[in-house]
């Protein structure tokens, strides 16, 4: 049976309309388009409905047929949302008070899709966090009201089935996957206390002792919670308002790893500065991180959050998993110019390397194979359109927004797990009509002084670090073998004899009052000698940044920490040199 082909959804100032996924990418002739213009639209969790509100009402479709599932006269309706097994669509407007209705009305509206009666009505003042949060089976249903988590089962809204209080629960996120459900809770530190994440299992509640994880930090005005597909762990990144040692403008972030096992640990990350994004793969084992000060490092951590790879740095602020998982693409948007590494996960090898600038919005099709690109307001205001895309780099279809419009948003139809299979990666580009938009290796500025003159290491702006397969030093340590290895040691096993010999026979040195020099120096035995020269090049690390310091350079906190050891390190190559 062939696989069904995912529709595009796209919004904006001209109305509401549904192309038809490649290879055809023309309008859907199921769905007429709405010249209205759209204030929200969203699919169905399967793809199965499609739901959108124009100004005047809320209308639900079948996505295959067209055929108006349900109509409701909600001209102020501002956003929506259906339930797992599309039983229940959630709307929400603005909420308002009159003087008539000092109160206001109840904004938040719960409806049966069924019959279209409206099952509950609430109080939501904030749009952020609106919507209920059901479990995939609508077994469970949570709500925030005023720092306490309100519990609803099956869909029943009039009585609340379970509490749970805490002191200020300020985020919280409902595990994904089959029962038990779990709900991962932040609390905010206050008065000198610490913050708290806590992840529950429902309905076990009874305090401190029953959370299946605790995990405590300072640091942290606000956090995102992330759960991975089968429910065993969360990702927690912590983040504060103002960075108190002024290394960075945006504050300060911490990664945490929460597992349901009571497991819970400080994500290490090598570079220091900012982490952009955090993204789980659909396997639940691994999830890759990109952090750093640019240009950023992208680095693929396991389970027990040991480095996996290391995608060394680039222009990148972001990653997105496939939704089979078995390609990456590692992207800079938003100030950045529009890169994209796409990399085969399997064999850690890259794959494509377009560039599609001034993108505000990237997401994957559902089929592995495609992914779109879009340039929307009010983000940008001009050069508003959209792309899709094959993994390989090539563009399959682009629409240009008239100068006179605007484009608000693309959303790709969702399709349950299963309905497309992992195909093998392609390295050759799909052929493509438009080509491809391979991005050019751009020339650093180099002053008119230099120009005329061989590049230098310290001409360059930033230093560059390889992918973990690519850099010189991995791929020699492969070519040498191990019979090489241990010839090589002879040789210098004999040349450090024969250089003992020679200094017995030497006459004894003229004391010098001058200090000792640590240039070149033999011991005898070729493992001293090696120490000596490793301690060396850290010596000549240290007088490097001390240049860098002298002329100006702020340094990083690890590099000042190596600057105090030169001391250590001196008596060091003394102790070695005189063999104690």
């Amino acid at each position: 049976m062939a696989s069904p082909t995912p529709h595009l959804a796209v919004r904006g100032s001209d109305g509401t309309s549904l192309l038809c996924g490649p290879p055809s990418c023309k309008e859907s002739p199921s769905f007429q388009r709405d010249e209205r213009q759209g204030k929200y639209m969203t699919f169905s969790s399967d793809g199965s409905l499609f739901g959108w509100c124009n100004g005047s009402q809320v209308s639900v479709i079948k996505t295959s047929t067209g055929d108006m599932v349900k109509s409701f006269d909600l001209p102020k309706t501002a956003a929506l949302e259906f339930s797992p097994l599309n039983r229940v669509l959630a709307t929400w407007q603005q909420y308002t008070k009159t003087q008539d209705n000092p109160q206001g009305e109840a904004n938040l509206q719960l409806w049966d899709l069924q019959t279209g009666a409206c099952l509950k009505a609430f109080y939501q003042k904030k749009v952020t966090g609106w919507c209920p949060c059901w479990a995939d089976d609508e077994s469970i249903i949570v709500r925030n009201v005023n720092n306490e988590l309100h519990f609803f089962e099956n869909n029943n809204f009039e009585t609340i089935a379970n509490k749970l209080h805490l002191q200020k629960v300020t985020e919280f996120a409902l595990s994904p996957g089959s029962q038990p459900s779990k709900v991962a809770v932040y609390v905010p530190g206050s008065k000198g206390a610490p913050s708290f994440v806590r992840l529950y299992q429902y309905p076990n509640f009874g305090g401190p002792t029953s959370a299946l994880a605790n995990k405590s930090f300072f640091k942290a005005d606000r956090v995102t919670m992330l759960w991975n597909k089968k429910a065993t762990a969360v990702l927690v990144t912590a983040s504060t308002e103002v960075d108190k040692t002024g290394a960075s403008y945006y504050g300060e972030q911490m990664l945490h790893y929460v597992a349901t096992n009571g497991e819970s640990v400080i994500v290490q990350l090598p570079k220091n500065g900012p982490i952009y994004d955090v993204s789980w793969s659909p396997n639940s084992s691994e999830f890759c991180v990109v952090y750093g000060f640019m240009p950023a490092k992208a680095t693929v951590f396991n389970h027990k959050c040991e480095s996996v790879f290391d995608f060394g740095t680039g222009p990148r602020n972001a990653a997105f998993y496939s939704p089979q998982g078995h390609i990456l693409v590692l992207a800079g948007f938003g100030n950045l110019r529009g890169q994209m590494e796409v990399w085969d996960v399997k064999k850690y090898k890259q794959v494509s390397k377009p560039q599609a600038e001034d993108t505000t919005h990237f997401s994957w099709c559902p089929d592995g194979e495609h992914i779109v690109t879009a340039t929307c307001s009010p983000r940008l205001r001009v050069s508003n359109g959209y792309k899709i895309w094959h993994y390989t780099g090539a563009v399959l279809y682009k629409h240009e927004t008239p100068s006179n419009k605007e484009l608000w948003e693309v959303l790709w139809q969702p399709f349950p797990t299963g309905t497309f299979p992992e195909k093998a990666v392609k390295y050759q580009a799909s052929p493509s009509e438009l080509g491809s938009t391979e991005a050019k290796p751009a020339q650093a500025y180099r002053p008119p002084a230099l120009r005329n003159k061989p590049p230098t290491a310290s001409s360059k702006l930033h230093e560059e670090e390889l992918p973990q397969n690519m850099r010189p030093s991995a791929a020699g340590e492969k070519q040498i073998s191990k019979s090489i290895l241990k010839n090589q040691k002879r040789r210098e096993a004999k040349k450090a004899a024969k250089q003992k010999n020679k200094s017995d026979e030497a006459p004894p040195p003229v004391e010098d009052s001058a200090p000792p020099s640590y240039e070149t120096s033999s011991s005898g035995d070729p493992e001293t000698d090696k120490k000596i020269k490793n301690l060396k090049k850290k010596i000549k690390a240290i007088n490097e940044l001390k240049e860098q310091q002298a002329a100006g350079k702020v340094l990083q906190k690890n590099q000042l920490e190596k600057m105090q050891k030169e001391a250590q390190l001196l008596k060091e190559i003394e102790d070695l040199e005189l063999g104690l």
